[in-house]
């Protein structure tokens, strides 16, 4: 019987990442404010912002930093409210609730995407800002999303943890919004082990987000910095708290040879993902969402519906899938899966509810599918959801016989 791939490690780090590694070692230069400029720090964030297409980049230590620097830079009041779609990882709604704002979820339907009829009127509640979740790669309107949020002027920061490589109309996403938010987590397209960068053509914004970093005194000239940058940098020197979030020079030396890679890792992920998915949409009991028309995914993983079963089938199905292999987690199906939104039981006011989420996160499934895996590797995972399916409702067809 042939063995199950491992879906979890990492590719290996390029070599390019060792020299300047090695040279940090060497004299124990990992701070990014040792150097006076050019701090791997600071590369970083030039030649993220020239890949993404963005005017500035701050790199900090992880996305959900990026994500509650970005509410603090908006300057929203105490108790701000702030919407999210409830499929979500629970350090989005975490952030909001770090920055002193209330998260206020709304609707995400089938496929995994915002449910704009539920969206729009939520936006007219005394709604201040807006994050889109990018969740697992997959994109929500952003045409709808943005002329609804410009229409009120509320600024949209797009969570794009899982969306490093994908575009909507050809924009990178990330780009669309205000403030785009990255995430170099192990398990991301790009690994850092942890890290995020926050990306912003605002120069106040990133400012305010640079200074609130922790670069305390005039440690701001040591980034990349025009004119813009620099006034918006005088205007509020001194004003604002230091959270200190700010990114090693050692994490930055291994995520930066890493961008060149993308481009080959986002097709290779296409290519994997869609290959499972013509399989898995083969089988009467499962269901992969088509992506919308303007969205070109970048996806490292792949997400699908369960069709036609009950809670037990679900189990069952899982059941069947482990013990060929194949690791399938179900959304909704955990006491403590993060992603479920009953689960955040630190939201004010309770869990909302939402039964067109929930309703879908009882069926969803996600098994990782890393950009690195073979033909015969996919074949074996794709094989064997396929046949863990047909087990398990095949059986469920007799016994109701």
């Amino acid at each position: 019987m042939a063995l199950a791939p491992n879906v979890y490690d990492a590719e290996p780090i390029p070599d390019a990442a060792r020299a300047e590694i090695d040279r940090m070692l060497g004299n124990g230069d990992l701070f990014r404010y040792t150097a006076p400029q050019d701090a791997p720090v600071t590369l970083l964030e030039r030649d993220f912002a020239d890949f993404i297409g963005a005017r500035y980049a701050l790199a900090v230590s992880s996305c959900s930093a990026a994500l509650f620097l970005s509410l603090k830079a908006l300057d929203l009041p105490r108790d701000a409210r702030v919407l999210i779609p409830a499929f979500t990882f629970a350090a989005v709604p975490s952030s909001v609730v770090h920055a002193d704002c209330v998260p206020v979820l709304c609707e995400v339907g089938e496929n995994y995407r915002i449910d704009m009829d539920d969206f729009e009127p939520r936006i007219d509640t005394g709604i201040d800002a807006v994050i889109v979740s990018h969740m697992r790669g997959h994109t929500s309107d952003m045409d709808r999303i943005m002329a609804a949020c410009d229409a009120r002027n509320i600024p949209v920061i797009e969570d794009a943890a899982h969306s490093l490589g994908t575009t909507w109309g050809g924009r990178n996403i990330g780009t669309i919004g205000r403030i785009g938010c990255f995430s170099f987590q192990s398990y991301k397209l790009v690994n850092g082990g942890e890290g995020g960068i926050m990306i912003s053509n605002d120069p106040d914004l990133i400012a305010r987000a640079v200074i609130m970093s922790g670069a305390y005194e005039h440690n701001w000239a040591k980034h990349l910095t025009d004119p813009d940058l620099e006034a918006a940098f005088a205007r509020c020197q001194n004003q604002l708290p230091l959270y200190n979030m700010r990114m090693n020079n050692l994490s930055a030396a291994i995520i930066r040879p890493q961008i060149a890679e993308i481009p080959r890792r986002v097709r290779q992920g296409r290519a994997n993902h869609d290959h499972v998915a013509a399989r898995l949409n083969a089988s009467p009991w499962l269901e992969v969402p088509q992506k919308l028309e303007r969205e070109e995914r970048a996806p490292d993983s792949i997400q699908f519906n369960l069709v036609g079963m009950d809670e037990d089938d679900t189990r069952a199905f899982a059941r069947a899938a482990a013990a060929r292999g194949v690791n399938v987690q179900v959304f909704g199906q955990s006491t403590d899966n993060a992603r479920a939104f009953w689960n955040w039981q630190f939201l004010p006011g309770g869990t909302p509810e939402l039964p067109r989420t929930r309703a879908m996160l009882m069926r969803a499934c996600d098994t990782r599918l890393p950009a690195r895996l073979g033909r015969e590797e996919l074949d074996f995972i794709a094989g064997t959801l396929v046949d863990a399916a047909a087990e398990v409702m095949g059986e469920a067809r007799v016994y109701g016989t």
